[in-house]
């Protein structure tokens, strides 16, 4: 591919983006009904701030989902510190709720503006921050390329890259190296994902590890933790996580197998998406189980066969209930999700196959005997059984999946370091100004 169609290319994603921009109000009033956008907050996807801009300088953060945020946390933690101004922007409705009570106090939040030109320009001449700082694959096309029209610093941490987001960027090069090579630095998980940013135009790369793993385990309200244990008792108890679509179905089979050999059964059925609560509620229903489902405030009863995590910041709370995690959209081609938060709370982990995203993660569980991927659904509730009847062998899972999140430890200290080069000259300007 050419530099000229590579600069075609996102000039052409520039004019669209222009076309459609007015016409974005229905496609977000449609994600509003669907609870995937906060109708009372819409206006920030436009890139109308939420705030007026604090004098001195800024960084801005800017984290996908609800892992990423809360990864990134420490990372914003830190620079509020030094006395800098940080604002946090996230994409989903739940990672928003996530974080609004773990912010520093001087930190402002907004949802990211939509990729299109009038809402990165409006949001960038608003805050006008001193430095970008994005999480994991996060590449907005307009959002790089106004960043960079501004000169402002790019900066992408926990950096990965998926099989097939590198086939598609490896099959467009010049378009690759026209947006990578924006990046001031980026700090990549693994050394894989390091030579895949090297080999689409990244310059300097660095390799820090995955910043999920310094994160502490996922807090829970510990009364209600104790309320639900006592109510559970002694029955058998199993944790589907982040669950995608046709996962819920094979949940649902592998509960009633379970139940022939194991009365009493317990299935705790936490969705990616909560606010899919009610379709899998009605679903689980049809098939005959009885449901209590958590955001509807059902009480969990010895007959419950499965309980429903569908409701926002719980999910340290569901993955306490029990000692052996399926965790989700690894059954299908996927990618899969992180196995750390389950491996912190102290779980046993069982996965499906296709788990790509978090290739590193699931090596080193597996190497240490902390995580099995299973074959198939026959498989999966062979595995749960076999686990929940052996205390012993479900123990030694246990320890060694937090073992190895310990062995894999100090990727925050290498990402504040890579940093401080950039956010140390924003206090020396701080203060200068301060002098002004």
């Amino acid at each position: 591919m050419s530099e000229l169609w590579a600069r075609m290319s996102l000039s052409t994603y520039r004019i669209a983006g222009s076309v459609i921009y007015p016409f974005m109000g229905p496609f977000l009033a449609i994600r509003a009904r669907r609870g995937k956008e906060d109708r009372s907050r819409r206006y920030e996807r436009y890139g109308y701030p939420s705030a007026d801009k604090p004098a001195g300088p800024l960084v801005w953060f800017h984290a996908a989902s609800v892992g990423e945020s809360m990864a990134v946390l420490p990372l914003i933690t830190r620079v509020d510190g030094l006395g800098i101004n940080t604002i946090m922007t996230t994409g989903t409705v739940t990672s928003a709720q996530v974080v609004k009570d773990r912010l520093p106090p001087g930190t402002f939040h907004q949802y990211v503006p939509l990729d299109l030109k009038p809402a990165v320009k409006r949001f960038i001449n608003h805050w006008k921050p001193d430095l970008a700082v994005f999480t994991e694959s996060e590449i907005w096309p307009m959002t790089v390329l106004e960043l960079a029209a501004k000169r402002i610093p790019q900066v992408l941490v926990n950096a990965r890259m998926s099989d097939r987001s590198f086939e598609r960027w490896r099959s467009a090069p010049k378009l690759a190296e026209a947006l990578f090579g924006n990046f001031a630095h980026v700090a990549a998980q693994s050394q894989v994902d390091a030579g895949r940013f090297k080999a689409l135009g990244a310059r300097p790369i660095s390799i820090s590890g995955n910043l999920k793993v310094d994160t502490d385990a996922l807090p829970c309200d510990e009364e209600e933790l104790a309320q639900l244990k006592i109510t559970i008792a002694r029955r058998p108890t199993w944790i589907a996580v982040s669950t995608h679509f046709g996962e819920e179905e094979i949940v649902a089979r592998v509960h009633k197998k379970l139940s022939a050999t194991m009365p009493g059964i317990l299935t705790v059925l936490v969705p990616r998406h909560p606010e899919r609560g009610d379709e899998i509620a009605t679903l689980l229903k049809q098939g005959g189980l009885k449901v209590a489902q958590r955001s509807l405030n059902q009480p969990l009863e010895p007959d419950t066969d499965i309980y429903l995590g569908d409701t926002i910041g719980e999910m340290g709370l569901f993955l306490r209930l029990g000692s052996v995690a399926f965790i989700g959209r690894s059954m299908y081609s996927k990618g899969g999700q992180n196995p750390l938060e389950p491996a912190q709370t102290g779980t046993a982990i069982l996965s499906g196959q296709h788990v790509d995203n978090f290739r590193e993660a699931y090596a080193n569980l597996i190497k240490s005997g902390g995580a099995r991927l299973v074959r198939d659904e026959d498989n999966l509730t062979e595995n749960i059984e076999y686990l929940l009847k052996n205390h012993d062998q479900r123990g030694k899972m246990i320890k060694a999946a937090r073992q190895t999140v310990a062995e894999m430890g100090g990727a925050l200290e290498r990402t504040l370091e890579t940093l401080d080069a950039y956010v140390f000259p924003l206090t020396v300007k701080r203060d200068l100004e301060g002098l002004g």
